[in-house]
């Protein structure tokens, strides 16, 4: 299984460039578009990268799709998290019923969604699985099965899992990315599911940046003065035993299966050419391990909101993203990732159906001193 994931990162890494002569083109399309140089601000710089990604200067994104991971982390015994793992087992099936909060933003914007279990804890009833990622040309409205354990084991006191688990769950998220791909859909958004994740979140970004605990420790989903202590001693002692161990040793030993299947997810959606989403911290530290495993994957991500966990700042900038909004959010599940999808959407519909000046009968020549000056 290694060697099959190894293949795929070089093959990222050789050919998961930019369109060059797309953004060229892109670029002399916002400059005559009418408006001031820049004007749009960020909104031109999302359609220049997607144009990049395509190698088309017009693009549409009218075919949606989030794929979020599911799993529990065996750290929650230490008392790093607030809420019960059986909130994990909950949200995973209230997804399919469209209930959460990322489910009911899909469902009001005809996003489709793609849950799987990757290693909940608690049972699922048989029924709501299916073993086809695909179904009528959609992605199903079941839940995947590609659990890899029942949660992971106890990173405090030995690794969460094996090397060989963790490639599994990447390789299932590229195997995500590809379902999206192959049914047509042409953005991909990134979520989570899984009580305890922001501790090994942290645990994994510490490893990743040589950042303490206490700078990539949050209270997660409402944790007390004496919990977030003992998080932040966790993350420390964890992040010293993987010191100079790679990127897929680091989320082995002290990760979770959701994130590591997230990982997969950002390498895919390169792979398959996908523009992809970043939703919050969770979401924010896999597209940080995906770029460190495999730095083009970069070119194809796009932020969402400001997440109030602090190591997300940390991660974000790690990467070389930025967030497009800030409404204190802080939930998780790929929740930032339909509001995002409608900013890019908003982007590409300036570059598509925007006037340029020759044919809206505009005299431009009163921008060429302003342009000259840098006056903008």
């Amino acid at each position: 299984m290694e060697n099959q994931l190894k293949e795929i990162i070089t093959k990222v890494n050789e050919e998961g460039h930019l369109y060059e002569d797309a953004i060229k083109d892109a670029m002399e399309r916002q400059k005559v578009l009418a408006k001031p140089t820049g004007a749009l601000g960020t909104l031109e710089d999302i359609s220049v990268q997607m144009a990049g990604i395509t190698g088309q200067v017009k693009n549409a994104v009218d075919k949606k799709a989030i794929v979020i991971m599911s799993a529990d982390n065996g750290v929650v015994e230490e008392g790093v998290a607030s809420a019960p793992q059986s909130v994990t087992l909950s949200q995973t099936i209230n997804f399919t019923r469209r209930l959460t909060g990322v489910s009911s933003m899909a469902k009001h914007f005809n996003i489709d969604l793609l849950v799987v279990d990757i290693g909940v804890k608690m049972a699922i009833p048989d029924a709501l699985y299916t073993d086809s990622m695909v179904e009528k040309g959609r992605l199903t409205n079941k839940i995947y099965n590609n659990r890899l354990a029942n949660g992971t084991k106890n990173l405090a006191k030995e690794p969460a899992m094996t090397r060989e688990q963790a490639v599994e769950a990447i390789l299932c998220g590229i195997k995500a990315a590809e379902a999206v791909k192959t049914c047509g859909y042409n953005i991909l958004g990134v979520g989570e599911m899984g009580i305890g994740n922001t501790t090994t979140s942290a645990c994994v970004l510490a490893a990743l940046t040589a950042a303490t605990g206490s700078q990539v420790v949050g209270r997660g989903g409402g944790l007390n003065d004496e919990g977030l202590a003992k998080k932040e001693r966790i993350v420390d002692e964890a992040v010293a035993k993987v010191k100079g161990d790679d990127v897929i040793n680091i989320l082995a030993k002290v990760g979770g299966f959701d994130i590591c299947a997230m990982t997969g997810a950002f390498i895919g959606a390169a792979y398959y050419r996908l523009p992809v989403v970043v939703d919050g911290y969770i979401s924010a530290v896999a597209a940080l391990a995906a770029t460190r495993l495999c730095p083009n994957v970069k070119n194809f991500l796009f932020g969402s909101h400001l997440s109030k966990e602090q190591g997300y700042k940390i991660a974000v900038d790690a990467i070389g993203i930025k967030p497009y909004f800030d409404l204190g959010m802080r939930l998780g599940e790929g929740s930032g990732c339909p509001i995002s999808f409608n900013i890019i959407e908003t982007a590409c519909a300036t570059m598509n159906e925007m006037a340029t000046f020759a044919e809206g009968a505009i005299d431009a020549d009163y921008l060429a001193e302003a342009e000259k000056g840098n006056f903008f």
